[in-house]
């Protein structure tokens, strides 16, 4: 809506997780490189947590980038707020399973199979579960839990990543079985300001802006309005976007994103 005005090719800050926009900042760049270890040297599970809107998901594509698509077979669980049979058939449809069954045995069944199937064709399994703070029962972490009990004698038969907001850490922990199997953790937390400021550059570079609409002393308000949590940064700016193409000025300074923060209640 705004782009031609701004001089962009597309919109810079949409709450997508397009991991184009992948932006690596210090912890972003150890975090992706602590999962692809997890995942290439099959270690069995990690857990990676955040605040809300701190960048998990995106860094789970971004993941997905570093990882051959013929060589690795990737379910994800986006919405893991399901009973424990049901998130068991939801991992089974997302690892290529047409015809799911309904009885838990069989699904366990189907599922050992296809984590065999895909080790005899030198193919690595990896199940994603995002938002797994949501789940509020540990049986279903227990169930989680005992897929990890699919393994050769040397080395497991999937690796199993948690992502989730930062009660996750506290619900793992509880279940001392699975909290013994978790090879990785790392926390996310908001971004520097520094680092803020870089981060709006570099998704205004993806989209190919001719200039950056937004004056230096925005950024420490944005950083202030934000505490650095990529998602807010995205809303205030691109709502700062919107409304400066509505006010027909050429550039954006702190002042006018102090009144976007306040007038579209960005608090």
């Amino acid at each position: 809506m705004y782009e031609q005005y701004w001089g962009l090719k597309e919109k810079p800050f949409e709450n997508t997780p397009d991991p184009k926009f992948f932006y690596n900042s210090a912890q972003h760049e150890e975090a992706l490189a602590r999962m692809v270890y997890v995942v290439k040297e099959s270690k069995g599970a990690g857990l990676l947590t955040g605040v809300y809107g701190c960048g998990k998901t995106l860094l789970a594509r971004a993941l997905l980038r570093e990882l051959q698509k013929d060589i690795y077979k990737v379910a994800i669980i986006n919405n893991p707020k399901l009973d424990e049979i049901e998130i068991l058939r939801m991992i089974l449809y997302n690892l290529g399973c047409q015809d799911i069954p309904t009885r838990k045995s069989e699904v366990l069944i189907k599922i050992e199979n296809i984590l065999k199937e895909n080790t005899l064709d030198g193919k690595k399994t990896v199940i994603i579960i995002d938002e797994a703070h949501t789940i509020d029962s540990n049986e279903i972490f227990e169930e989680i839990r005992l897929l990890l009990n699919f393994q050769l004698e040397n080395k497991f038969l999937l690796t199993l990543l948690l992502l989730g907001q930062p009660e996750l850490k506290e619900k793992v922990e509880s279940n001392k079985p699975l909290n013994q199997r978790i090879a990785m953790r790392y926390h996310l937390t908001g971004l520097s300001i520094n680092e803020v400021a870089e981060y709006i550059s570099h998704r205004l570079k993806i989209a190919q802006a001719k200039f950056n609409p937004f004056q230096p002393d925005t950024i420490e308000v944005i950083f202030q309005f934000s505490s650095g949590i990529p998602r807010r940064i995205n809303q205030i700016c691109d709502t700062a976007l919107l409304a400066g193409m509505g006010a027909e000025i050429k550039s954006i300074n702190k002042n006018f994103v102090k009144e976007v923060v306040e007038s579209f209640s960005l608090l």
